[in-house]
C-alpha cells in the first residue's frame, strides 16, 4: 500500500510485481526507489512490515482505497519461473534458495546451464522435469514446499479477499499498460504517473539462460496435463488459453463477481 494510502495492491510473484512496486512508490514521492523495490524497508507500506500491517489491515478490511492485483498466462509465468529461479544466477551472485538447485539437479536430472547457467543444455526437456518437481511440491509438498514463484496464483489473490479485502481490478500482465492505466485513472495520487515513460524493472531479467524455444515448444501432453493439475483454477478464474499454449493472451474477461465468490472460501 501507498504511504498515502492512495491504492492497494496484492502482490503476485512474477507478473509485473517489481514495475507496479515501482509505479506506487513514484506515485507518493515523484522518485523512483533505488534498487530492487523488494528490498525497501520504508516510504511504502508492506505486510512484512510489521508496523504496516494494521494500517492496511484496517484499509483492505474497510475497503478505503482502489485495491488491485496483476495476472500472467500461468504458461509464460511458470517459463519465467525455471529460467529465472532455476536456472539463473540470483542478485546475490548465488542460486536461488542454496542448495535446492543442486537437489533438483540430482533428483529430477534437471541440468541449469553449469555454474553459471551460461552453457548450452536442453531447455525443453529439463523444464518438463521441473515442471514435475513444481507438481510434486504443490500436491504432495515434497520435497519441499511450494514456492511463491510457481505456486498458483489464485492462492496468492484468495488471501487479501479471505482476510476481508475486496479487488476493484485484476489488471493483466499481457495488457499491462491499459490495466495499469486504469488503476491510475482511478485513484488520486500525490505525484501524476505517465506510463509510456515508466521503464520495466523486471528484476530477473538477465538472471538466467535466454528462452530458445516458441512457449508452445515446452509443453507436450504430458506438461500440459500437469499444468492443468496445477493451475486448473488460474486458467478458469482469469481467463486464459489452456488449449493453445503460444496464446499468451486472456480470451474472456475477468468476472470479479466469479473471482470474489470463488476465492473467498
Amino acid at each position: 500500500m501507498t504511504e498515502s494510502e492512495s491504492v492497494v495492491y496484492r502482490v503476485v510473484p512474477k507478473c509485473a510485481c517489481s514495475t507496479i512496486g515501482q509505479i506506487m512508490f513514484y506515485s507518493d514521492h515523484g522518485e523512483f526507489f533505488d534498487g530492487d523495490i523488494h528490498d525497501s524497508k520504508d516510504r511504502m507500506h508492506k505486510w512484512s512490515q510489521e508496523d504496516s500491517q494494521p494500517l492496511i489491515e484496517a484499509n483492505a478490511q474497510g475497503h478505503k482505497s482502489y485495491a488491485f492485483t496483476c495476472v500472467r498466462n500461468p504458461y509464460t509465468r511458470v517459463l519465467s519461473s525455471f529460467f529465472d529461479k532455476i536456472c539463473g544466477i540470483q542478485r546475490n551472485g548465488r542460486r536461488y534458495r542454496g542448495n535446492m538447485v543442486p537437489q533438483l539437479v540430482q533428483k529430477y536430472g534437471i541440468e541449469v546451464g553449469g555454474d553459471d547457467g551460461k552453457q548450452e543444455f536442453d531447455q525443453i526437456a529439463s523444464f518438463r522435469r521441473f515442471l514435475l518437481f513444481v507438481r510434486d511440491t504443490i500436491r504432495f509438498r515434497r520435497p519441499m514446499d511450494p514456492d511463491i514463484h510457481w505456486s498458483a496464483m489464485s492462492g496468492h489473490v484468495s488471501t487479501f479477499i479471505v482476510n476481508g479485502g475486496r479487488y476493484d481490478k485484476i489488471v493483466y500482465t499481457e495488457t499491462f499498460n491499459d490495466g495499469m492505466q486504469e488503476v491510475l485513472d482511478a485513484i488520486q495520487t500525490p505525484h501524476k504517473v505517465d506510463l509510456t515513460n515508466i521503464p520495466r524493472f523486471n528484476e530477473s531479467e538477465g538472471h538466467g539462460p535466454k528462452r530458445l524455444h516458441p512457449v508452445e515448444d515446452y509443453f507436450d501432453d504430458l506438461s500440459k496435463h500437469l499444468i492443468w493439475e496445477i493451475y486448473k483454477r488460474d486458467f478458469q478464474l482469469f481467463k486464459y488459453d489452456f488449449e493453445n499454449p503460444a496464446n499468451k493472451f486472456p480470451i474472456a474477461e475477468i468476472d470479479l463477481d466469479e473471482v470474489h465468490a470463488k476465492l473467498g472460501d
